[in-house]
Formats: structure tokens, sequence, C-alpha cells
């Protein structure tokens, strides 16, 4: 299946934000912020398969996320949030009307969760694997913690391991699309993993088996990204 590629470039400024991991909208300290863009999914809608299936990735993608920009998009026009990296809008997103919250929210995640897989998983890197084990116990009991926010998030929302403001490895969720950056979020740090647990991310091929779409996240998490943010949040 041909590559994807909807990109969208909008505007340009020189507001130079911390960046986690590789994310659209986020600047690191050696490079300006070039507006927000929606990104490239970087791998073909079957390469998830068995897991998760080519239907399903295309709609989340193409209809979902993109959705999710343009009406972020749209909410921005005018404003200094076209200039802001993502990061910053979510610092005071109590600020901000509704839709900003629901479609900055869903813009951001979704870039996030695209780079969180890849059909080549590798082995869980050493330092990662050392950090889990210290805030966890073992990467076992991490597997566990986490599957179990997944699973038992009341509705739609989204599950988080993040890099917390206390300096430790937490297991968190948050309802809709909201995150852990947001100045709302019960628990707040820097995301470092995150599943999508709204119904289109699995409806298709697991119908209202939630758990079992979790516990095959696994076979497609992108360790070496996640290792890349917690370094980069250790920074």
């Amino acid at each position: 299946m041909e590559r994807r590629k909807f990109i969208t470039v909008v505007g340009t400024a020189a507001i130079a934000a911390p960046v986690i991991g590789t994310l659209s909208s986020c600047a690191s300290e050696s490079k300006v912020f070039e507006g927000h863009k929606f990104p490239e999914l970087g791998y073909d809608f079957n390469a998830l398969e068995p897991y998760i299936d080519a239907q399903t990735m295309e709609l989340h993608y193409t209809k979902h996320h993109q959705g999710y920009f343009n009406k972020f998009m749209s909410a921005a026009e005018g404003t200094e949030m076209l200039n802001t990296p993502m990061e910053q809008i979510f610092g005071e997103i109590s600020k901000h009307p509704a839709g900003v919250r629901n479609n900055g929210g869903g813009f951001y995640n979704h870039a996030l969760f695209w780079e969180n897989m890849t059909p080549s998983q590798g082995e869980l890197p050493v330092g990662l694997k050392e950090a889990i084990e210290k805030d966890f116990g073992s990467v076992e009991s991490f597997k566990e913690q986490f599957g179990t926010a997944a699973k038992t998030q009341f509705g739609s929302g989204w599950a988080w391991l993040i890099y917390g403001e206390d300096g430790k490895l937490k297991v968190t969720a948050t309802p809709n699309q909201d995150n852990p950056l947001m100045d709302v979020a019960e628990t707040k740090g820097s995301p470092l993993l995150g599943i999508d647990v709204w119904e289109h991310a699995y409806y298709l091929n697991y119908q209202n088996k939630r758990a079992d779409y979790v516990d095959n996240f696994w076979n497609v998490v992108n360790w070496d990204i996640v290792n890349t943010r917690l370094t980069e949040a250790l920074a």
C-alpha cells in the first residue's frame, strides 16, 4: 500500500520549546517552532496487522486525526496559538475554549500515538528498562499497571506512561482528548507512551473487546521512541 502523506504546514515563528519525542508541533532547543503540522504516518496502513487492521488505521488517521487537526487550526485562526507550541498551549489549556482543549488534544495525542507504534519492534533499551524497573519493580508490573489503566478508563480516553514532575515514571489515564501536559490533568508530566482507548481506535477489529486490543498493543510499541522521550525528559 502506498504511504499516505498528509502534511500541512501552517505559519512560522521563532518560539523555542522543549521537545517531547519528534512531534510536529514542538521545537527543540536547537530549532525554532515552525508552525503546527499534520504529521506523516511513517508506515503503511496495513503495517501493524494483525494487531491493528488497515481499515481502522486509515479511518483513524485520515478522518479522526485529520478532523482534530482541522478543527484545532480553525479554532486557532487569528490567534497567537498559531505561533505557539502545543506544550505551551496545554500549560494554560484551562484558559481556552473547549474546542481548543478537545481538538488540540486530539491533534497532539494522535501524533504521539502514531510514533508510539512500529511494524519493526526492537528490544527494550537498557536505560528505559532500568528506569521502569526502578519505579515499577519490573517491566511486567509496569505493563500490568498500564494495561489496567487502559482497560478500566471509563468511556473514551487515553492511558499514559509519563515522566512525572517528581522525577518518577508513572502510569496515569485521562478522559476524552486530555493529556498529562494540560494544566487540568490530575497527574501531570511528560508523556512517554500513550494508548488511545476511544472505540474508533479498535472497534472495527476488536468490537467491544478493548482488553484484547490493549494486550496486543505491546506487539507494536516503539520502545526506541519511548526511550528517546525519556532521555529528553531527563535532559
